[in-house]
């Protein structure tokens, strides 16, 4: 049996019905997931199959069950048994009789899967604040249903030797828990007590010395007295601060390095949730969900928040507590509390002891850690909900390393090494993508070498040896560098994958499509096939390949990187692309004012083209229309002016600006800006100029779809860039695509960002795989251009 059925209770669940059952036999882990041997009639043996599809946990996911008859050959050779449950098997035994699985281990590759880190259980909780019960106030208690997984597991099969409890002997009252079938805890890997577990203390940041007392009730206090303590979490390490304290929310933001970028804050139940935010029944759902990410909502106008939490922000991130630690420390707090990852300003997430010591010390007051390691870093999940559905934007604790199935089987398994922001990196074998958690952006050097190790990780994790090496076409990509001294030292095959068709891939992947679509590709920047930057782009596409149908016409990026940077360049650009002398000159327009020093050197880099790489980028137009409502001139994070421009745009405002499309599908984005020009000069409002300019892009979206529905006859069309992290705009044109009798796919289980781009050159470098295959045995011979 292959899925996610290690570490989730299956083993117990297996021996409950096959005794329910009266069946005979094994159930046992291995590295392909779970084996099971029984005998019996053939009415009980066919009703014991079905229990295992109709009643498995929770947690389970079954992908496949593998059925063959034989004879009986009971565990030790004894017929008479009954049904047991055997040790674990280190050796893959794919063709094999049960029994000989059970009773050979030998060499080969990992096949099971790794269930994600679980929020703890209601029964859990309700134990955890007993007074009468022995794991009271116990900040680890976890049994089958819930805890750490994923990121405690070194090897597989998964069991406590291979995690980082190994070092946790436990006592006899959990050894009889762990040994009794009929318990919860029945082989719950991390399972422990106060008598056996990890210990928890409160060190001080300047002296390295443990603070005296309960570290709880201490840390607590210390929160409470404005103070920041680094929390030790499941896959890393957090930066906790009182977030009704301003001044303490201030320092935090000096110390990280975090000047404007909201912060996340854990609130303990859902009722102070909804003090705070609108919480509505989809939002509701998936904070307590047992996933428990960050769930960005709408403020409520009354909400009793520091000012320095979410500057500027129309919604927060909200997070439910997701382990035991969290909900003492909401229960000794008694007051919600700022949760953000604990590194400086684009490092990962520290999760090593030692690293979150040496990077924090000047951070941190003190650190509530304890003694069991973290192997794997995960930062938290973040995921908004657009018209009822739920939306990523970063995938990590709590989804991977669950994975997701490709719509046809990989002839040869993959290795895709993603972007180089947001990065991600996905392993495939057969249909399964193994998608890893966020890393963070590849330019930091410790943000690369987390995404090395954890590739090398990854593979012996799951058994995978790829022999296919997928990458982005940016040459100057680190990701892509790793990927040719990858194939360099393997021998694999690279396959370059162009950025904007990943971004449909990987959206045609999350909804079990293939295509062909219209796939509308909106980000900030990504390399096209034909050497320049791409990000405003209309294709036709399967996940084999792509032509580009349509585009926004490219304008100069005046200063390459410092145009990301200082988005007023791109108002520069826009408006010299603008018809009318005076909106290229930026006349009378308080932009330019805010930069007259530097405007006219800028616009003639924009008109040389040197430094000025051209690009079709719909991310750059939206930072333009940000600097003409005078949102942002510079930003402190990626993609924060288009972000401002969506808190500022009037969701009751309907009226959208117009843009040119031409017969060869082209967009004139200049229009839009020349009529964001002619409102701001008539004193219209940000707010209407704003929302009128999100209904123009999205009529741009639906004007150019119908005109390629015309000329292909298709009505699919599927959604997908960071553009598309913006809700109004998603929302919006999904809307009206919908109304003009389009089927409209958007992402649902990874991001529309760069956290997706992997798994789209997963499933491409997959495709044309295939293709290849089928076209060799076709008699056509094997081909692969690698582009």
């Amino acid at each position: 049996m292959e899925g996610v059925v290690q570490g989730v209770g299956f083993r117990p669940f297996v021996h409950t019905i096959a005794v329910r059952h009266g069946l005979s036999g094994l159930v046992a882990n291995d590295l392909d997931g779970v084996l099971i041997e029984v005998a019996g009639t053939t009415d009980s043996v066919a009703r014991f199959q079905q229990a295992l599809e109709q009643e498995a946990p929770p947690l389970a996911v079954i992908e496949r069950i593998s059925v063959r008859s034989a004879e009986p050959v009971y565990l030790g050779g004894h017929r008479d048994s009954g049904f047991v449950i055997a040790a674990s098997r280190g050796g893959t035994t794919t063709g094999a009789t049960a029994h000989d699985r059970a009773t050979r281990a030998r060499p080969g590759p990992a096949g099971a899967l790794i269930p994600p880190d679980i929020a703890t259980c209601a029964d859990c909780l309700r134990e955890l604040f007993d007074p009468a019960d022995r794991r009271y106030h116990h900040p680890f208690i976890n049994c089958t249903n819930c805890g750490p997984r994923f990121t405690v597991v070194r090897s597989v099969p998964y069991d406590r030797p291979r995690t980082t409890m190994a070092g946790f002997p436990m006592c006899a009252a959990c050894a009889r828990e762990y040994h009794d079938p009929a318990d919860r805890r029945f082989h719950a890997q991390p399972l422990c007590c106060p008598e056996c577990g990890p210990v928890l203390r409160l060190v001080d940041a300047g002296t390295g010395n443990a603070v005296a007392g309960d570290p709880l009730v201490q840390a607590a206090g210390l929160l409470r007295d404005g103070r920041i303590v680094a929390v030790k979490g499941l896959g890393g390490y957090h930066l906790a601060v009182d977030a009704l304290n301003d001044r303490a929310v201030r320092t935090l933001r000096s110390r990280k390095h975090r000047a404007e970028k909201p912060f996340a804050v854990m609130v303990p139940d859902p009722a102070a949730a909804e003090r705070l935010c609108e919480v509505h029944e989809a939002e509701r759902g998936l904070l307590g969900s047992v996933r428990r990410p960050i769930v960005l909502m709408p403020r409520r106008t009354d909400a009793e928040l520091a000012a320095s939490v979410a500057p500027g922000r129309r919604d927060l991130g909200l997070v439910l507590p997701y382990t035991p630690l969290h909900h003492l420390l909401c229960a000794q707090m008694a007051r919600p509390y700022v949760l953000t990852s604990g590194n400086l300003s684009d490092e990962p997430i520290a999760h090593r002891d030692d690293e979150a010591f040496h990077r924090l010390a000047g951070v941190a007051d003190a650190f509530l850690t304890h003694d069991r390691p973290i192997h794997t870093r995960a930062d938290d999940s973040v995921v908004r909900v657009v018209a009822g559905s739920p939306l990523p934007v970063r995938r990590a604790r709590g989804h991977a390393p669950e994975p997701l199935p490709l719509p046809s089987p990989a002839p040869r398994p993959v290795l895709a090494c993603g972007a180089e922001l947001k990065s991600t990196f996905c392993l495939v074998r057969g249909r399964r993508a193994v998608v890893s958690p966020h890393l963070g952006d590849l330019e930091h050097p410790d943000t690369l070498l987390s995404f090395t190790e954890g590739i090398a990780h990854h593979r012996r994790l799951f058994g995978i040896d790829p022999t296919l090496i997928a990458h982005d076409l940016h040459p100057e990509y680190l990701s892509t560098k790793y990927a040719h001294d990858l194939a360099d030292a393997t021998g694999a095959e690279l396959v370059g994958v162009q950025h904007h068709h990943a971004h449909i891939a990987s959206c045609l992947v999350d909804n079990a499509v293939c295509g062909p679509v219209i796939g509308v590709a909106f980000d900030g920047l990504g390399y096209g096939s034909d050497g320049t930057l791409w990000g405003g782009e209309f294709l036709i596409a399967d996940l084999g390949g792509f032509r580009r149908a349509g585009h926004f016409t490219p304008v100069p990026l005046p200063g390459g990187a410092a145009a990301v940077r200082e988005p007023w360049r791109m108002a520069v650009a826009y408006l010299d692309a603008c018809g009318d002398e005076r909106d290229r000159r930026g006349d009378g327009l308080a932009v330019r004012r805010r930069n007259s020093d530097r405007w006219e050197q800028v616009r003639a880099v924009a008109r040389t083209g040197v430094h000025a790489p051209l690009t079709s980028s719909v991310g750059r137009l939206f930072d333009a229309v940000a600097a003409l409502l005078g949102l942002r001139d510079a930003v402190s994070y990626e993609g924060q002016a288009a972000v401002d421009l969506e808190q500022c745009a009037d969701p009751a405002v309907s009226e959208a600006y117009v843009a040119r499309v031409l017969d060869d599908g082209r967009v004139h984005g200049a229009d839009l800006v020349r009529e964001v020009v002619a409102d701001l000069r008539a004193g219209s409002a940000h707010e209407v100029v704003a929302a009128r300019f999100h209904n123009g892009v999205a009529r741009v979206v639906l004007d150019v779809c119908r005109s390629l529905r015309e000329t292909t006859g298709l009505a699919l069309v599927a959604l997908s860039g960071g553009v598309f992290q913006n809700a109004f705009l998603l929302d919006r044109t999904a809307t009206a695509l919908r109304r003009h009798g389009f089927r409209v796919l958007t992402h649902r289980r990874v991001p529309p960002n760069d956290g997706g781009i992997s798994l789209g050159q997963a499933a491409v470098a997959a495709a044309r795989d295939a293709d290849a295959w089928s076209r060799e045995a076709g008699g056509a011979g094997r081909s692969r251009s690698g582009t």
